[in-house]
């Protein structure tokens, strides 16, 4: 199979956020909830965008905790200054080869861009696909940038760090390829469940792609 079309995940993938997102969701709902949160009661609320989270955490108060929580992302972001090593290298020689690419993310769009303008990456990603307030989507968001993109899945992979990217992928038909070079993610689970391709380092994955995409 020749890869013409790449669409990527953000958090865990483009970069190591998903630290920045809890303390950032720690500071804005906090004071509104009026009691600390755990790292685990907040990443229980994960599927849906922030703002989702948001009206899970503090269903009165949504608009003023999703209005901090934006403003806390952007003032924190200085934590997760930049995109992991190769990863802007590996998105300037796809677009280079020709590759169209595209983002599909969990997270809302308002974070989305702000993510991807601190990391001077927007510009490889005319085709965004955010995550929805009323719970995970990624389904529906794949098979919309496919559509964008004038793309199949045969053709195509989605790159994802998550356990939940290599079921909807399966869902969608695209092959996946997991990526394991986050702190945060768990190798164990992803091979778990059979992904199509397993990669640990940013550099195993450009040497694999560029064979792909000769």
């Amino acid at each position: 199979m020749k890869i013409q079309n790449i669409i990527f995940d953000l958090d865990g993938t483009i970069a190591d956020t998903l630290p920045l997102c809890i303390a950032a969701f720690k500071q804005s709902v906090e004071p509104l909830l009026g009691k600390s949160l755990t790292d685990a009661e907040i990443i229980a609320t994960f599927g849906p965008s922030e703002e989702g989270t948001i009206r899970q955490l503090i269903p009165d108060h949504e608009e003023a905790g999703v209005k901090a929580y934006l403003q806390h992302y952007e003032a924190l972001h200085h934590t997760c200054p930049t995109a992991f090593e190769g990863i802007a290298e590996a998105l300037a020689s796809l677009i280079q080869k020709g590759i169209k690419l595209a983002m599909v993310t969990g997270k809302g769009p308002h974070s989305t861009k702000i993510s991807l303008q601190q990391f001077g990456l927007l510009q490889y990603f005319d085709i965004l696909e955010t995550g929805k307030p009323a719970g995970p989507d990624k389904v529906n968001g794949i098979r919309h940038a496919l559509e964008r993109l004038g793309a199949t899945a045969a053709n195509s992979i989605y790159v994802g760090d998550a356990p939940s990217d290599i079921v909807y992928c399966k869902q969608v038909g695209i092959p996946i390829a997991s990526v394991a070079w986050a702190s945060t993610t768990n190798a164990d689970e992803l091979k778990a469940l059979d992904p199509d391709w397993l990669f640990y380092t940013i550099d195993e994955f450009n040497d694999w792609v560029n064979t792909q995409t000769a």
